[in-house]
């Protein structure tokens, strides 16, 4: 399909602010997207990476607030920011680890559209049974998970090194099984995005330098503003929209897409 590249930057920021914080996988949906347009040269996998950004800040200029007042409290050794600081690195320190480590084999896997319908259909299955087994409730709120919780989802967090997978939706979906109530996984995945979002995106703009031109800076602005844009209306709402609902009707959704997906790739 032929699309001017500004609508196509366009496109793909709406759909990265729409779906990183939900349990949808933004990546799935860029690799979906990018396949159908035919955004797909040297520069798309740095594109792609590099829109995240307007996600990241989305997230600082939502939660301003909870970030100074953690600063704050670290300087006066409060015992709720240290928690809540040690938490977040716990759950963010296996990503780095493996991140680096598998950086060239989850680069593969950004190009193969296949591997994310497979992963949609089988992580929405997954959420179904976790939203129907999940009864204990250990933690309401970052501060007061334990050092071993805060781990915990950080190792299932890198299932979602797999494009398809979802970062917010393992995060979630591990904070869920592990004793969080749902508002508390939901912000939990929205605080450990931050460095683990900013780290990936610019470890993998470091890889993909060379990949880049000067001309993929005009298109990667406008993919942040948008997808900015488009996250700060999620952001804002979706805690509210779980809170209520739970994640089931992201599920189905999921094994929809997933399901449409492959019957579209079987078939070109």
């Amino acid at each position: 399909m032929d699309m001017n590249p500004i609508l196509q930057a366009i496109l793909l920021g709406l759909l990265e602010g729409l779906t990183e914080f939900i349990p949808v996988s933004s990546t799935g949906h860029l690799i979906l997207a990018a396949e159908l347009i035919g955004f797909t040269g040297q520069g798309s996998v740095a594109f792609k990476i590099a829109i995240q950004f307007g996600a990241i800040l989305a997230i600082l200029v939502t939660y301003w607030r909870r970030f100074w007042g953690v600063a704050a409290g670290l300087l006066a050794l409060e015992r709720g920011a240290l928690a809540f600081t040690r938490n977040i690195l716990l759950g963010f320190a296996p990503a780095v680890v493996i991140g680096v480590l598998a950086y060239e084999g989850i680069r593969a896997l950004l190009e193969n559209p296949q591997v994310v319908a497979v992963a949609l259909v089988l992580g929405g299955v997954a959420i179904l049974l976790i939203e129907r087994l999940v009864k204990t409730v250990r933690a309401t709120s970052v501060e007061t998970m334990s050092a071993g919780l805060a781990a915990g989802v950080g190792l299932v967090q890198c299932l979602a090194m797999v494009p398809g997978v979802s970062r917010s939706g393992a995060t979630i979906m591990g904070g869920l099984l592990m004793g969080l109530d749902r508002r508390t996984a939901a912000e939990y995945s929205f605080f450990l995005a931050v460095p683990t979002m900013l780290g990936a995106t610019v470890y993998a703009l470091y890889k993909e330098r060379e990949r880049l031109a000067l001309d993929d800076l005009g298109l990667i602005a406008i993919g942040f503003a948008t997808a900015f844009l488009a996250a700060l209306l999620v952001v804002r709402s979706l805690v509210a929209f779980v809170s209520r609902h739970g994640f089931a009707p992201f599920a189905w959704y999921r094994i929809a897409l997933g399901t449409v997906a492959l019957a579209w790739l079987w078939a070109r």
